[in-house]
């Protein structure tokens, strides 16, 4: 595993989402050292310079937690807060609810916990039935191995150039993500192409970005969707479990991923999130706020933060 790290201090954990590194956090990372907290970001299994397994089942949930309870251990803690975005946003919650014991606060970015509802059918199955006849959602579409990364790898400049821009804050309409498409489109019809990129994304940025992912592909990155099943039928006992941890949620208004997907699980997060500090949807931000609108997210953060400490003391290190 790969990680970057800064400071010193009680350990927050930052976990990054879909399709996405370590280097979604580069202007998260130095607040958190500032503020007197050892902050570290992982590239994820399957992402960047981290191993990427062959196996899609590596890729469950359940593998993915042991990543970080591992990463925790190997950092030398008994516990931490993490910190999640998109994809990471849920193995976040995976990893407070498995391991309460070690994750002792949650912070969700653009995807919102929902407690798994009984007699409710398999992602996948969920999945196909949210697209009308004649169209797929998104997810559906990631599952045949090799279809989605021969579209995704041809080109992972322009993809991500493509990717990054369609989900920002302030696009206009007609350029909006779109997360289901026809059953002859890919991915990317349901993205636009730039004239120029979002203010906040740097050229350097988007470099460093499809560097990586021409280096790896987007195999590793896809095989997270691909174990959905995998972890839900592994894991019966988590119907109607509901995330107890203090809990901040920092979305985007002008997120499409949730005006068009996660609405609902937005609406409904007090009750699957009964200790849900706060739920913040930041006005003219999209869906990668940590990059968007940083210094609104590390306020949001640190403030959660203060709360959460001001009850006790914060863990040490193992010595």
């Amino acid at each position: 595993m790969h990680f970057a790290e800064q400071g010193q201090g009680p350990l927050v954990i930052l976990v990054h989402g879909f399709p996405e590194l370590w280097y979604n956090w580069r202007h998260v990372l130095p607040a958190l050292a500032a503020a007197g907290y050892h902050a570290v970001a992982p590239d994820m299994r399957g992402y960047g310079q981290t191993d990427a397994p062959v196996d899609i089942a590596a890729y469950s949930q359940t593998q993915v937690v042991g990543d970080m309870v591992g990463l925790v251990k190997a950092l030398g803690y008994e516990q931490a807060v993490i910190v999640g975005h998109d994809t990471g946003a849920s193995a976040a919650a995976n990893c407070a609810i498995l391991r309460p014991d070690m994750f002792r606060a949650v912070v969700q970015l653009s995807v919102p916990y929902s407690a798994r509802v009984k007699d409710a059918p398999k992602p996948s199955d969920a999945n196909r039935r949210r697209a009308p006849p004649g169209m797929q959602f998104y997810v559906t579409y990631y599952q045949e191995p090799g279809v989605a990364e021969k579209v995704l790898d041809a080109d992972p400049k322009r993809t991500l150039r493509m990717w990054l821009y369609s989900s920002s804050g302030g696009t206009s309409p007609q350029h909006k993500a779109r997360y289901t498409f026809g059953l002859n489109e890919s991915a990317l019809d349901g993205r636009s192409e730039p004239e120029k990129l979002p203010a906040w994304l740097k050229p350097e940025d988007l470099d460093y970005f499809a560097a990586e992912f021409s280096r790896t592909g987007f195999r590793g990155a896809l095989n997270w969707y691909r174990a959905q099943d995998i972890f839900w039928e592994a894991t019966p006992f988590l119907v109607g479990r509901q995330l107890l941890q203090p809990t901040l949620f920092i979305g985007g208004a002008d997120d499409p991923w949730i005006a068009q997907v996660g609405h609902a699980g937005v609406d409904s997060l007090e009750t699957s999130v009964p200790n849900l500090w706060k739920k913040v949807l930041l006005p003219g931000v999209g869906h990668s706020i940590e990059q968007e609108a940083p210094t609104d997210v590390i306020r949001l953060i640190l403030e959660f933060l203060g709360h959460v400490d001001g009850s006790g003391m914060p863990p040490k290190p193992v010595q």
